[in-house]
Parts: C-alpha cells; sequence; structure tokens
C-alpha cells in the first residue's frame, strides 16, 4: 500500500507554522502556540463535522458555514467566553489570508471567512484579584515542608512579585534570575520585548531555598528551567492552573475566594490593584507589567471599588452625606411625575 500524500491543507499548516508566523511576521512563540491551539480546535471539529480523519481534510474544508458552526461549538459546548471567541476567529482571519496568497484558486471561499465579524460583546469582564489579606490566606495554605511546596510557594510569591504573565515565569532559566544584590529577574514578554524586574529580598530568599532543593540533570546548570515538575521537565501554564485550584479548595481559606473566579492571571492583576493602591504612577505600572500601550494598565483605575470610593469623596465629598429627612413632599395629583423627579 502506498502511502498517502500530504493534502492541500496539510501542506499550507506546516508553511504556516514553518515559515510564515516566525519568518514572515515575526510572531512570538507563545503567539504561535495560541495560533497552534486554534487550528487543533477547528481541525477537530472540522473532521467530526466532515465525518472524517484529520489527516483527510483539504481546503475544501476551510469554508466560511464550517468556521461559523465553530464558533457556535465554542459558545455552546467549551462555554468560552466572547473574548475567547474573537480570539479563535482571529487565528482563523490571519490562516485564511495566508491561503489567499498560497491557493488564490480558494479565493471565494476564503474571502467569505475573512467577512465573517468579531461579535460585540463586554468588552471588559471585571477583574478578578486578590486582597491583601487573601493573597497571605492563599500562602499560608502551601504546606512549605517538602520540596513541592517549597516550589509552589516560591512560583506564586514571584508571580505576585513581578505580575508577570504565567508563561513568562515558566520560561524563566536559572541565568535569567539575579539573586545578588540589585535582585532582579530578566522577562520576555509579548513581541520578545525583554524588561528587568526588581524582586523583593523575601523572594530572594524564596528562590534560593527553591533553588538549593531543585533537582540538577545533566547539562549546563544556568540552562536550567526555573520552575519544572516532578518529572523534571518544564513546568506549564496548565499545571499552574490545576495547583491554583488545588490550594484554592483544598485550605481553609478567606471565605471572600470562594465567591471569585480566580485563575493564574488574577496574580497579574493583584499585582497592579497593589501597586496602583500604593500610589505608583500608571507609567510605572506600565513597564513593571510589561504593557505595549498605557491604555492596557487604566482598566485598572476602573476596577478596583476602593479607588473609586476614594476619588468621589475627594471630588464630591458632600455626595456621600446622609440625605436629608423629612424634606420629600409627594403630590398625589401627579404621582408618576413625582416618581419621575425622586
Amino acid at each position: 500500500m502506498s502511502a498517502r500524500l500530504p493534502t492541500g491543507l496539510a501542506r499550507a499548516v506546516r508553511r504556516f507554522f514553518e515559515e510564515y508566523l516566525p519568518g514572515l511576521r515575526g510572531m512570538s512563540a507563545h503567539t504561535i502556540h495560541s495560533y497552534r491551539d486554534t487550528l487543533v480546535l477547528f481541525l477537530r471539529f472540522a473532521a467530526t463535522d466532515a465525518h472524517c480523519k484529520i489527516e483527510r481534510l483539504d481546503l475544501l474544508h476551510v469554508a466560511a458555514d464550517r468556521v461559523l458552526a465553530f464558533l457556535t461549538h465554542l459558545e455552546q459546548v467549551r462555554h468560552n467566553g466572547i473574548a475567547t471567541r474573537n480570539a479563535r476567529l482571529a487565528a482563523l482571519h490571519t490562516f485564511a489570508r495566508f491561503l489567499c496568497s498560497e491557493r488564490p484558486d480558494h479565493l471565494a471561499p476564503l474571502q467569505a471567512v475573512l467577512a465573517i465579524p468579531f461579535k460585540r460583546g463586554t468588552r471588559e469582564q471585571p477583574v478578578e484579584y486578590f486582597e491583601r489579606e487573601e493573597m497571605a490566606a492563599f500562602l499560608a495554605s502551601i504546606d512549605r515542608r517538602t520540596d513541592l511546596g517549597v516550589r509552589d510557594y516560591a512560583l506564586f510569591a514571584l508571580l505576585f512579585n513581578t505580575g508577570a504573565r504565567v508563561q513568562e515565569v515558566l520560561n524563566l532559566r536559572r541565568a535569567d534570575v539575579r539573586l545578588d544584590r540589585p535582585s532582579q529577574v530578566r522577562l520576555v514578554g509579548k513581541g520578545n520585548r525583554v524588561r528587568l524586574c526588581p524582586i523583593w529580598p523575601g523572594t530572594v530568599q524564596l528562590l534560593r531555598a527553591h533553588i538549593e532543593r531543585q533537582r540538577v540533570v545533566d547539562g549546563n546548570p544556568s540552562a536550567i528551567p526555573l520552575f519544572t515538575n516532578q518529572r523534571g521537565g518544564p513546568l506549564t501554564r496548565f499545571g499552574v492552573r490545576y495547583l491554583l485550584r488545588r490550594y484554592l479548595a483544598s485550605s481553609a481559606i478567606a471565605p471572600t475566594l470562594r465567591a471569585k473566579r480566580l485563575h493564574p492571571h488574577s496574580l497579574r492583576h493583584t499585582t497592579a490593584i497593589h501597586l496602583l493602591k500604593a500610589g505608583v504612577d500608571f507609567a510605572t505600572i506600565s513597564q513593571w507589567l510589561g504593557h505595549a500601550s498605557l491604555n492596557t494598565t487604566m482598566r485598572y483605575a476602573r476596577a478596583d471599588l476602593d479607588l473609586k470610593r476614594a476619588a468621589l469623596a475627594q471630588v464630591f465629598p458632600d455626595a456621600l452625606a446622609p440625605p436629608n429627612a423629612g424634606h420629600v413632599r409627594c403630590d398625589t395629583s401627579d404621582l408618576t411625575g413625582w416618581l419621575r423627579r425622586l
């Protein structure tokens, strides 16, 4: 039996990830992985929808009606939000534009894919973060008598200290961490932008204790990932999410945490909110977090209720005064009008 030749779609997918995204577009590894996850989900859905194996899919299966069905599947079956749905669509748009230049004979169906609009909805979800007491209770729930407990405590403390994205911390090697003064870590963010972030003396002690207990494999010690799993491999974002949920569920944590939908990125929000409460200016916070635009940092000013109360008390102090009782006159001859004016 002769081997089956790769389809046009298979060859296009390979060029998309090996040549177009890293070479022509210069996208970071994190963005490429995000696009990869989208294509994996779409190809699995398309194979099920077309009743064939993934390796038999071809360019004809990349059609607008199937993409629309895939987006519906994301929302209704996978329960993804609008932001995730639009991010998946953006990746498919990029792939469709690449196919337009590669296979102009399929231009019409690909243009139909590109015409699928992004869905409007809530622009910003509420920012969930740890209050100071909640963060202390969460860290106290980690058992530091074991090697894994020391690793987990150092991991979450470093995330809170730096406000870094989870993948930025997981990509750290020992060579990226300076424990001598001035103590700092070298983070590589979106667009391969490099920034240096200072770390507190307490965080330095936690990292030293973790590194001393970390198992060393053959090779250059400075190239070893800072945080590894039990088998010595790199810790993943899914592993960090699992650890966060386990510690939140298994301990007598602050009651207010149970009403929140917390995830690893919430630690980044926590750092931003606490820096803002401490009086740090927006430009410094933006540089600290590695934001490409100051507008991204400004969302935290709208997220914290305490800051809103303080601003309201300073600008409109009389608005917080109790209402004067006994001076409301009800004219029953025009009850609806009185209710509107009330």
